[in-house]
Order: C-alpha cells, then structure tokens, then sequence
C-alpha cells in the first residue's frame, strides 16, 4: 500500500470518527435539553444571583429555548406560577443591581419606564415587567384599572403562558425592588402554592395594623391598587380574616399605608 494510499485512508478514517463523537454529543445535547426543567432552572436563576455566583449560561438558556418547548415544559399551574414568579424576581435583582439608576425611572405616564421597558428576553421575547406581571400573570389586566378591566387586542405569546386564573398572592411574592415589597423567596414548583400561603400569610400580618378600640384597619396599598384581584375592599377585608390576620366579625374602616419606594435590593428569604 503505497503512502499516498494510506494518507488518504487515515484522513477519512479521522473524519469519520469526529463526525461520530460530534453526533453523539449532539444527540447527548439534546436529551440534555430534553431533562430541562425550565421551573426548577428559574430556581437556580434566583439561586445563583442571591448567592452572587454567575448566571449568564442560564440567561442564555432562557433566552434559547423556544416558546413553544417552553409551554410545552410548564405544562403544570404549578409550573407555570414558580417559573414566572422566579423569573420576575431574578431579573428585578440583576438590572438594578448592574444599573440602579433604572429605578428612579418609573413612574412616567409617557414612553417607557423600567417597569414597561421590554428588557426581559425568555424564549425568544424581550418582555418588560409590566408584560409578566399584569400580562402572564393577571391575565392581560390593564396595570391602571385596579384590577377590573382585561385588555382587548392580547399577545399571542403573553397569551400562551397565562395563569389559569388571576392570584391575588402574588401581589405578596413579586419583589419590584421597593423597600416596601415582600421578600424575595425561590419559588420551587413542588410547593409553590404553600409558599404562596406562608408569604401572603407573613406579608399581611406584618403590614396591616388593626385598632378594635376606634375600629379602623391600616393595610398594604397594594390592595388598593390592585382591589379588583382582591374582590374589591371588602374582599381584601375578607382575606385579612381569612388568613387570621384580623378577627373574623370585625366590621372596620378600611385605610391604606404609603408605600415606601426607597431602593432596598438583596431581600431574600427561604421559605
């Protein structure tokens, strides 16, 4: 066999098996991708940005993934609440805490502000917060209307993934970056609604003061900005009594705190 012959012989015989080890790590990536779960990587998202470790190769694994395999993934309520929960959360935290000055703009009537910039791309989509919070999550509510009126004309994408129904805890979960916004917790879709529970349970019983001598209630604004999920006041009313907060045959005027807008980044708790 002359040394021409065997040149090229070896040669393919190398090209054959790159492509053979190639083909195997790209069927190997696959079923890597088959066994994302997208809910529990919203876990390590908020994991890894609490605990300052790096979270770009999860960030581009979010933004990767198509709108279609990630419906198909979050194919439980449960799976749904945790991801959308843990992903409005994380990103909160990473834009302010690379840009802080985000935050003082957000309360503008015209353009955008930080919480209607579209700055959040998963799956494809950059979504603002605004989109996930009162689109996904509410249901395509309109963010001024208290709660009571949806939008015409939604999103095919924002539809894809909304909640089954309106929750009003979440009000008691999504952490906007506000001194006077719940803790941030890693919601796990094994027992997102229990931890729904305990945070509603904890955030009211600290932010609602209750006078039976003058029979007046103080609660949370966010009952007030948001009373349509609530059932109206006297469903908020409802709901302080529901979770023990104040006693069932009270009967009060109903008043509302101030909300603290003072930055205040880092407020993790484990539930």
């Amino acid at each position: 066999m002359t040394l021409l012959i065997k040149s090229i012989l070896t040669k393919a015989f190398l090209i054959a098996m790159t492509a053979t080890v190639l083909q195997a790590e790209d069927n190997h990536a696959v079923q890597m991708n088959d066994d994302i779960s997208y809910a529990h990587l919203s876990m390590e998202l908020v994991e890894a940005v609490r605990d300052d470790e790096p979270y770009d190769h999860i960030m581009r694994m979010l933004e990767q993934v198509s709108a279609e395999e990630l419906r198909e993934n979050l194919d439980t309520e449960a799976k749904n609440k945790a991801f959308w929960l843990n992903i409005y959360n994380a990103y909160v935290q990473i834009l302010l805490l690379d840009e802080p000055e985000l935050f003082e703009d957000r309360n503008s009537w015209f353009g955008y502000n930080f919480f209607s910039s579209p700055q959040v791309t998963i799956a494809g989509k950059e979504l603002s917060f605004d989109e996930i919070e009162h689109g996904i999550m509410r249901r395509s509510k309109i963010k001024i209307s208290l709660g009571y009126l949806q939008r015409w004309f939604v999103d095919d994408y924002i539809k894809k993934f909304w909640w089954e129904e309106v929750d009003p805890r979440i009000h008691f979960a999504l952490n906007c970056g506000a001194a006077s916004c719940p803790f941030i917790a890693v919601f796990d879709p094994d027992r997102v609604e229990e931890q729904l529970e305990i945070a509603t349970r904890q955030y009211l019983s600290e932010n609602t003061v209750y006078d039976p001598s003058s029979n007046s209630l103080e609660v949370t604004r966010l009952m007030s900005w948001f009373r349509g999920d609530f059932g109206g006041i006297s469903g908020a009313v409802q709901m302080l009594k529901d979770y023990g907060v104040i006693p069932e045959d009270a009967d009060p005027s109903v008043n509302f705190d101030e909300y603290d807008w003072t930055l205040e980044l880092g407020n993790y708790q484990e539930l």
